[in-house]
């Protein structure tokens, strides 16, 4: 259920098309998720 929760929110810029992947979305922890540094430290393993 939480990993549906944050591919939704993670697919938010996505389908209003700010942005064609979701971690080309700077603000979004999608980055973190795909391996790559965000702005902030978020922890992917709960």
């Amino acid at each position: 259920m939480m990993q549906q929760k944050i591919a939704y929110i993670h697919d938010n810029p996505v389908s209003r098309g700010y942005v064609d992947e979701p971690e080309h979305w700077r603000y979004s922890s999608a980055r973190n998720y795909a391996g790559r540094e965000g702005l902030l430290d978020v922890a992917t393993e709960w």
